[in-house]
């Protein structure tokens, strides 16, 4: 059983950066995946970046490569994704997700369908 509990989000300006984190409470294993998505009020979840545990491939959207890092600290069992230029349209509830025998990419590509733990999520709320 594992636990997934994320924080750093908050009310942005447009423009500003942030930095969320995922601390995973239990263990993790090198083929695991881990990743972030998020969800607005009135759409569907959105898949926004994976990483590998084991050797950190990462695997992102197309839609916020560029804006979004994510990496992973293996020694703290922490996730983290690094939001710059942030936008209105990116206010969502951000949710880390843990998925067992699993690359970044094939986490990505099934859009989390699979994952086995996910986190309670944290809001990040974006003004003008």
């Amino acid at each position: 059983q594992v636990q997934l509990v994320e924080s750093g989000g908050g009310t942005v300006q447009a423009g500003d950066s942030l930095r969320l984190s995922c601390e995973v409470s239990g263990r993790l294993f090198l083929s695991d995946a881990m990743g972030w998505f998020r969800q607005a009020p009135g759409k569907e979840r959105e898949f926004l970046a994976a990483v590998n545990w084991g050797d950190a491939r990462t695997y992102y959207a197309d839609s916020v490569k560029g804006r979004f890092t994510i990496a992973r600290d293996n020694a703290k069992n922490t996730v983290y994704l690094q939001i710059s230029g942030l936008k209105p349209e990116d206010t969502a509830v951000y949710s880390c997700a843990a998925q067992w025998g699993t690359t970044s990419q094939t986490m990505g590509l099934t859009r989390g369908n699979g994952a086995n733990y996910w986190g309670k999520g944290t809001q990040v709320t974006v003004s003008s």
